[in-house]
């Protein structure tokens, strides 16, 4: 199946009550355990890279990759840019062939953002391409993003249907009380459950929460046992995901359970055989680690069937 805008994916989602999953990809192997994941489980899917992963793999590379294996497999997906802050990086996504774009520049002033996402549309909606933009701050670190937990803001409602009106956004990420990376949280995590249902009911358009990764407790211990350093990890219950899901969430961003997910079985498979010099035996077990994360959190945003 060809690549399909975003804004097609999540549309029905909004309509219909579930969320898709954003994975994000920098290279062949974590791209084919996406799309096999969401291909077993009949879902649709959303792959994405971020300005970190342009830099490592090339916008034409990643495009590349994910139109193939899209072309193969019988579920739509769209191909998306995460937390695009450079204009000139949009304008070579849309370029290349991705199908929708992030314009974050939650770092600005209200008026600013709205400016700059208004640009963005304009440029993007004349190429087919779905825009997502980010309003309030969500703390935790992601590759070219840091933002410190005490500058972290949740987004205002008020604010966030102006914003809407204004620019014409498809898709909004909201700052509703997750952290990115994989040390996220000093307590339990508190996700602002009526914070997500007024914006929704202001805005009526699909939500995005970033920052969702559960850092799941099997994962880091058998990361550890193969010798890695993962002391004071913490990450989003599977339970509190569902919830925000069903109180208007459509798009919710994973990277850091499958980066644990890969690490820990690239670990096991170097350990537990130290004379192999095939790379294919210890990247293929590192993606059927990453479907496995796939499949998991398909099943919780109830996508599963939806493609």
């Amino acid at each position: 199946m060809s690549l399909v805008p975003m804004s097609v994916l999540l549309n029905k989602a909004n309509s219909l009550g579930y969320a898709v999953g954003a994975f994000n990809t920098n290279n062949m192997e974590i791209t084919q355990g996406i799309i096999d994941g969401a291909a077993a489980e009949r879902s649709p899917v959303i792959v994405q890279c971020s300005e970190g992963g342009l830099e490592y793999a090339g916008a034409d590379m990643v495009v590349a990759m994910v139109k193939s294996l899209a072309q193969d497999a019988d579920i739509p997906v769209a191909l998306h840019l995460d937390h695009g802050k450079k204009f000139t990086n949009i304008v070579k996504c849309i370029r290349a062939g991705f199908t929708s774009v992030m314009m974050d520049a939650s770092h600005l002033p209200l008026e600013d953002n709205i400016a700059m996402v208004k640009k963005v549309v304009e440029i993007a909606h004349a190429a087919g391409v779905t825009v997502e933009a980010e309003l309030g701050r969500i703390s935790g670190i992601e590759d070219n993003v840091s933002v410190s937990e005490r500058h972290a803001i949740l987004t205002d409602p008020a604010e966030a249907e102006r914003f809407v009106a204004e620019t014409g956004v498809d898709a909004l990420a909201v700052a509703v009380g997750t952290a990115h990376g994989p040390r996220k949280f000093k307590g339990e995590p508190r996700l602002e459950l009526d914070l997500i249902r007024e914006i929704k009911q202001r805005t009526r358009i699909p939500l995005v929460m970033h920052g969702a990764s559960a850092v799941p407790r099997e994962v880091i211990e058998k990361a550890v046992c193969y010798g890695a350093q993962l002391q004071g990890t913490s990450g989003v219950p599977d339970e509190a995901v569902r919830k925000a899901v069903e109180n208007g969430i459509n798009k919710v961003n994973i990277d850091t359970d499958m980066r644990l997910a890969m690490v820990a079985a690239l670990r096991e498979a170097l350990y537990t055989d130290p004379g192999v010099t095939d790379p294919r035996k210890v990247l293929g077990p590192a993606r059927s680690a990453v479907s496995e994360i796939v499949r998991q959190k398909i099943a919780i945003l109830g996508s599963a069937g939806k493609a």
